[in-house]
């Protein structure tokens, strides 16, 4: 922006530039870089001596009106906790938007605003007409008889619809009846313009980048798994090509190089979509513009996500010296005023008194991060065997890996890896004793304690707190300890105090992991630990993991969190 205004030497020229980047949302409330630019900009346009009248050429016109999603004075709250206050937001044609912030910040319920399935407390969407939006909805109730490819293949349903029109006209128009046939031929026509022809293809495409090939498309979906299914349900969205795509945190359930088939597939894409992540390298790659929510706002930058860290830092950094030489003045005033007012010099006090009382304030940065701690409690443990798995099946109603073998020995840190959907949890839920074992045996040795980190987020009672749950647990601790190991995790005493079902994933992640650290242990079992924590929670969880001299035993799909940490990893191979 900058840029383009220096080296545009012709005012005319400058003049058109910037109304575009009024018109465009550039200057939109919202947009931290924009407001920003803006205050320099109003001032140095007072000089210039001319009235202009703009006329926007055809191309002008369309960038103007390119707005497919208009988020306007959005407040919501959670009971005491305020997600947004009057926040502004815009989605144009070909944004590729990035939702970050911290843990409970709002973005998942960003994403559920604009869908509908929550509603704000005050504060409208206006979406662009006739536009199609699609929603990666991981939870969707998929009728389990159908097959992944009858599902995949109904992301085409209305030109399957012509199809079979066109069949029926072309059917009539063999009895001589011309207009069916200039009908059918229309309709023919319209397939090819929108590849009809071509769709096995497409589905193909999709679903080899996705891993839903070696799945197998004939295989019926109430024998996937729960990250299975939820691969389906994105492969259909991403062949449906809706005009703005809502995807909240799609690589969950992803392995590494399906991450960067979608990667590459997003960044591609011409149409408009927000996603959700806590995989930054992810966001980097598919983002070229961030929405960061952070003090009740909702600020968009231009660039990509490394681009926005660096100029977060520097606006920040800006703001802050801006508020402290405001507070210094402040504070300079108000004791002149207090020394002066019943003097000599009490009509100099009243005028400072008036200035203080028009002056614009800026409001103080609100801390609402805590950074977590994580400590997990120790038992004693030694170098033996600690765990043995022969010839181990296991499964639900029919074995999903066979033939396992392995040992750990004790203080191995070893992390066990494979495509989603292989069976990776089922074999830390087979080893937890929440699954039989369908065949072998596994054994661990007599002086093991085992820590246990399960993936899903599901409550006995999701009314209680975080408070509730962690005292019903540990009954002898006391409030004030209670809060303190919840701070110590990350989670704040407003928080602490919701039922736990209003909390996002990554506040759900930390009360698990809180309750984990407070059960001593050397034998430490993890499935997925970092699927919802930022990037404070994993390098904290990471440095803790680290410090546990015991055993730990972990199945993640974050080979960035992993690798520098464990000494040795299992693969898991389909048998």
């Amino acid at each position: 922006m900058f840029l383009s205004v220096a080296f545009c030497l012709n005012t005319r020229a400058i003049v058109r530039h910037v109304a575009r980047c009024f018109y465009s949302g550039y200057f939109r409330p919202g947009n931290a870089e924009g407001e920003y630019t803006r205050v320099l900009l109003s001032s140095a346009f007072l000089i210039l001596p001319y009235t202009y009248t703009i006329t926007f050429t055809e191309t002008e016109r369309t960038i103007i009106n390119m707005s497919l999603l208009e988020i306007e004075g959005l407040t919501h709250s959670f009971g005491d906790n305020s997600l947004y206050k009057n926040a502004n937001l815009s989605l144009n044609k070909g944004e590729h938007l990035g939702i970050v912030g911290q843990n409970g910040a709002g973005k998942s319920t960003l994403i559920k605003i604009c869908t509908e399935q929550v509603i704000p407390d005050a504060g409208r969407i206006i979406r662009h007409p006739n536009i199609s939006m699609g929603y990666l909805d991981q939870y969707a109730k998929i009728n389990g008889l159908t097959t992944v490819k009858d599902f995949l293949k109904s992301a085409f349903s209305r030109f399957y619809t012509i199809e079979e029109e066109m069949s029926m006209l072309y059917e009539k128009a063999a009895c001589g009846n011309m207009e069916c046939l200039s009908l059918a031929a229309k309709k023919q026509e319209q397939l090819e313009i929108h590849g009809f022809y071509s769709i096995d293809t497409k589905i193909d495409q999709v679903a080899s980048g996705l891993g839903l090939l070696t799945i197998g498309l004939s295989r019926p979906i109430e024998q996937m798994s729960g990250g299975q299914q939820a691969k389906v349900i994105l492969a259909k969205l991403l062949l449906e090509k809706p005009d703005v795509l809502l995807l909240d945190e799609p690589t969950n359930f992803l392995d590494k190089e399906h991450v960067e088939w979608l990667a590459d597939y997003l960044s591609s894409l011409e149409n408009a979509f927000m996603v959700v992540s806590h995989d930054y390298a992810f966001l980097d790659k598919i983002a070229n513009r961030i929405c960061d929510i952070d003090n009740n706002a909702l600020s968009k930058y231009y660039g990509t996500y490394s681009e926005f860290l660096k100029k977060k830092t520097l606006l920040r950094e800006d703001y802050i010296k801006q508020y402290t030489a405001q507070q210094k003045e402040i504070k300079k005033t108000e004791e002149f005023i207090q020394k002066n007012i019943a003097g000599r010099k009490s009509k100099m006090a009243r005028g400072r008194r008036t200035q203080l009382e028009r002056m614009n304030k800026m409001e103080a940065l609100e801390q609402k991060e805590i950074t977590p701690h994580f400590h997990f409690m120790e038992l004693p443990s030694t170098n033996a065997e600690h765990l043995s798995a022969k010839n181990l099946s296991v499964g639900y109603h029919y074995p999903i890996l066979s033939a396992i073998n392995f040992s750990v020995t004790g203080g191995a840190k070893i992390a066990i890896t494979g495509f989603n959907g292989i069976g990776k949890s089922t074999l830390l839920k087979t080893l937890v004793g929440q699954l039989p074992a369908m065949q072998g045996r596994y054994s661990f040795s007599e002086q093991v304690t085992i820590g246990y980190f399960e993936q899903d987020l599901i409550w006995p009672d999701e009314t209680r707190t975080p408070m509730q749950i962690v005292s019903d647990t540990y009954s002898s601790l006391v409030v004030k300890e209670v809060r303190k190991h919840l701070a110590r995790c990350g989670i704040s005493s407003k928080h602490a105090m919701q039922p736990i079902a209003t909390l996002s994933g990554g506040e759900q992640a930390k009360v698990k992991m809180c309750l984990l650290a407070l059960a001593p242990c050397n034998f430490l079992i993890m499935d997925e630990p970092t699927n919802h924590l930022d990037i404070q929670a994993k390098e904290a969880l990471k440095a803790a993991l680290s410090e546990f001299s015991g055993t730990v035993l972990l199945v993640s799909h974050e080979e960035a969190f992993y690798k520098d940490l464990v000494q040795r990893v299992i693969s898991i191979e389909k048998r």
